[in-house]
Order: C-alpha cells, then structure tokens, then sequence
C-alpha cells in the first residue's frame, strides 16, 4: 500500500525542522527527490539518501559528495535528523517505519517542497493534466533569460545542462511543476497558479470528474487572496471548474477571446510562428522550433506567466526561439534505415493523440509508433480512449504494460490494446521484439516514435541508429 502527503503546511514544517542539521531522503533517485536534497544541501543542511535502484540521479548526486544508500534499511537514517519520502514507496519501508518509531520529523516530498518553495517572492507553479514538463521547461528558459530563477521539472532540460533543478541564488522567482496525482500540489504555495488543462487520468487515485474539480479548484485557492490563477479558456473543463474560483483568474488562449492570445500562427520550414497578444495588443512574435498546436499552448502559457511576473516581451521571444524540448519530449534520437527516430514520454490518450497529430505536421510519409502502456489502471479505465488515440499513426507496436506500482488486476493487456487498435495495432510484447520490428518495417522517408513513460527507452539500446 503506497504512503500519503503528510500536510503540515509549511509554518508548522519550520517548527518542525527548527532544531534539525541534517535530512535523508527516501527515494532519492526520483526527479524531484533529487532536486530537494540538492536545494537542501545549498541550505546548509547534511544530505543523504537511499534508493532501490541507482540512476542518473543518484549518480549525479554521489559525484556532489551526497551519500546514496543502495536499497531501504533502518540502519541508514540513524545519523539524520529528519526524513523526507516520496509516495511512491510502500507503508512497510524500513527507513519510514524507523523514522516513525524514533519520532523524527517525517515529511512527504510534496509538503517538504510547500515549504521549500515560500522563501520565494514569485512562485510559478505549473498545473494540467498534459504539457506540465514542457511548459515548466519553456517558462525556466524565459526566466532564465531575465533572472536568476529557481527552477524544479520533471524532466531534463538542454539549459539546465540536462538537469532536472536549477537553484537560482536570488529568492525571487521559483518556476516549478505543480503534479496532481496523489493531490500532491494541493501543499504547495503558488503564487501564481497556471492550469494548461483538466480531464480525466489516475484513474488508480481519481474516481470521478467531479474529484478532479475539486482538486484543481483547490489548488487554485492555494493562490491565497493575493494570488492569480492562469488558465486555458479553450479547455472546457479548466473554465467549469474555475466558476467557482473567487479569486484572480487571467486567461490565455488560441480560439477563444482571452486576456493573452496567440494569433497569426504560421508553420513554415520546420518553425511555429505567432502573435503573443495582450489585450488585443501585439506583444512580439514568437519562433518556436517544436511543433504541435499543443505546444503553441504550452509557449502561450509560459509567455503570459511571465508577463504578469514583468519579464520583457524581447525577452520572452528571444528564450522562445532558443527553446529545444524538454529530455524525452519528442527527443530526437537519430536515424534508422533512413527513418528519423524520436524518444517521447506520452502515456495519456490526450497527449498521444496531440503528439501524433503535431507529428504528422512534419511531413514524413509514414508515421511508425512504439508505444509502451503505463500501468494497468490507467490502460484498462481509458481503454476505449487509448484504442482511438493512434489514429496518426500508420503502425503501431505494443510492448508489454509498464505495472509501475500495481498488480494486474484488471484482466488488461497489450495484447488486448493491439487488438483494440485494430488493423495498424500489432503486439510485440518484449523490447526486443519492437526493435526487431522497426529495425524490419522502418524505411527512409518514415518518422519513427518510440513512446511511453516506462522504460521503453532501453529500445534505444537494440536499435542501430545513426
């Protein structure tokens, strides 16, 4: 069973920590695990942490003199003071369970990161079910061209040096991505909330829209009477869930009439091009070298955040331009048989569909997608929506589901999600199986997609790409 956010707000977590001179994170090779025990570490306090298994991050961590613990045991927080987990792992952990018993101060990452972030003057926090990454990562690189931000993604980025977390040496700015899943953002202390869109996912923690809502509208309040919640007056579910907001709200959109908006939008030569309107006002013309009318809304989102933070509109176009993508955010990898191979993180039907929409902009005879199911809760409550969502692809090959934390209970399968696909769908099962595939139906003049939030990355490995 996994763990809860512990909700201490932060006044009572800095009580808490008053007397502490050292933290051992649980779970440390996490993304944002890691970026917490390296902003804690620029505080003052000693760091360490453990994990079941080592990564880039625990790496990148041990080469900073952190100590990384290999696998859980009680043993390892004896010399900390206090404890910060992550809820992924299970209410049976050893460090959790030795942490309770010695009474030490036990927080979940989500608070720990509330009352991290209110030291901060202007705190970002980026929202929505689909483009959280992406948008966060196009809203650093602004505040990056202006300031000296904080900044906390969960994914890494080319102007970060493909880190995940950036700690800024001013306290003005943090810029961070606001996750939902577990009401997680529901302890953080944004000052200005941006929402880019609301549906259903997490069907393994959310049950129902009308609990979605609720969560959203939450953490819009969490904004406080000074506050200002931005959000998307195209997306349906963002403008009935805000009905009830009493606060600030600032709109942006690319259809509707909004307070920004992108407008005169033009794809020439590979470049996304707009007008970043302010009430009706031209403020600069946007570059965006990503493709995807859902990443014309992710740019429009982190112009207008930055605006109302004050940042010049030079400034905004000049980081827009200079903008590449987030890490696994139709990454490109190389070339196979001729085909253009790229790397991307969509596991939701909403961003499947939107990736591969923007993907066949590209002009690429032939659109191959690899496609690795993330857990079978999601795959089996969205099954009908997952079947429908490759209708851009002109072939797809299905890994088995990636359980993350579950057990199948559902009587779900990749096989099945082929089956439902129908003709273009086809079953592969094994990571070797899809590369023997593409390696096999991949040809010059095809774009090539292997995507998932798993581990189908380790394809890469099989294929070989020049």
């Amino acid at each position: 069973m996994a763990l809860e956010n512990t909700h201490y707000g932060a006044e009572a977590i800095k009580q808490m920590l008053a007397p502490c001179h050292s933290i051992f994170f649980i779970g440390i090779g996490g993304i944002s695990m890691s970026a917490l025990a390296q902003i804690s570490e620029r505080l003052g306090y000693r760091v360490g942490g453990s994990d079941r298994s080592q990564n880039a991050q625990t790496e990148a961590l041990r080469g900073q003199g952190i100590p990384i613990f290999p696998g859980h045991d009680r043993a390892n927080i004896a010399h900390y003071d206090a404890v910060v987990y992550t809820v992924a792992i299970g209410a049976d952990n050893p460090e959790y369970l030795a942490a309770q018993e010695a009474g030490k101060p036990l927080l979940s990452r989500a608070d720990y990161l509330g009352y991290l972030m209110v030291a901060y003057r202007n705190r970002i926090g980026v929202s929505g079910m689909h483009g959280k990454s992406t948008c966060t990562a196009m809203c650093a690189q602004i505040f990056l061209e202006a300031a000296d931000p904080t900044v906390l993604c969960g994914a890494e980025l080319p102007a970060l040096q493909n880190a995940t977390c950036r700690i800024g040496n001013e306290k003005e700015h943090i810029v961070f991505e606001a996750c939902e899943y577990m009401d997680s953002f529901l302890d953080f202390n944004p000052t200005l909330a941006v929402i880019l869109n609301i549906g259903m996912d997490h069907v393994d923690y959310f049950h129902s829209m009308e609990q979605i809502r609720a969560s959203f509208l939450h953490f819009a309040e969490r904004t406080g009477k000074d506050g200002t919640v931005l959000f998307n007056a195209d997306d349906a579910e963002s403008i009935r869930t805000l009905e009830a907001f009493a606060g600030r709200k600032v709109s942006f959109a690319i259809d509707a009439d909004a307070d920004f908006c992108a407008r005169r939008i033009t794809h020439v030569g590979g470049v996304t091009q707009f007008d970043f309107c302010r009430a009706r006002q031209v403020l600069c013309r946007v570059r965006l070298h990503v493709f995807g009318k859902h990443n014309i809304y992710n740019a429009l989102a982190a112009a207008s955040a930055a605006s109302l933070c004050g940042i010049a509109p030079e400034q905004i176009a000049a980081a827009l331009e200079g903008f590449v993508g987030a890490r696994r955010r139709m990454e490109r990898k190389g070339v196979l048989n001729g085909a253009a191979v790229y790397d991307d993180y969509g596991h939701h039907p909403d961003e499947i569909r939107a990736t591969l929409a923007g993907a066949r902009e590209m002009g690429y005879k032939r659109i191959l997608c690899a496609y690795q199911p993330h857990t079978y809760s999601r795959t089996a409550g969205l099954f009908r929506e997952f079947s429908e969502a490759f209708g851009d692809a002109d072939r797809v090959y299905l890994a088995d589901i990636y359980a993350a934390r579950e057990q199948n209970i559902y009587g779900v399968s990749s096989e099945l999600l082929a089956q439902g696909i129908g003709t273009r769908g086809k079953y592969c099962g094994s990571f070797q199986a899809v590369a023997d595939a593409l390696c096999r139906d991949a040809h010059e003049g095809d774009l090539v997609i292997v995507m998932g939030a798993g581990d189908i990355y380790q394809v890469f490995d099989l294929l070989p790409l020049a």
